[in-house]
């Protein structure tokens, strides 16, 4: 009985720690949610001028009209590392919303994937 218990517990545990894996456009239904979302990298701009220095990566289509951001602060770089210019991007973190669109921010290179 305990074993069984036990089992429970651990297959909970795994549940929880994994994300999900989820489209740019799903991204919207899963606000608040950790996930990996992944896309087709649209545009990038750094905002040289604005607190921060913010890199914005937009997936699926370019700013204006972007499904998703990926932002990179200025002190996360160096955890990043060199950014990918184009081509398929996964990034996991905490889904969450910027003026109406979702936005996961990167802190370290684990967070990207190709």
């Amino acid at each position: 009985m305990r074993f069984t218990g036990f089992t429970a517990a651990m297959l909970l545990m795994t549940a929880i720690g994994q994300t999900q894996t989820l489209t740019t456009a799903q991204a919207r239904a899963h606000d608040g949610e950790t996930a990996t979302v992944c896309g087709v990298l649209a545009s990038e701009h750094v905002a040289a001028r604005s607190r921060g220095k913010p890199t914005f990566i937009d997936l699926d289509a370019p700013f204006p009209n972007q499904v998703l951001t990926v932002l990179v602060w200025e002190e996360d770089r160096q955890n990043v590392g060199a950014l990918p210019r184009s081509g398929h991007l996964c990034a996991t973190g905490l889904n969450s919303y910027y003026h109406g669109v979702p936005e996961i921010i990167i802190r370290n290179s684990k967070q990207l994937s190709r």
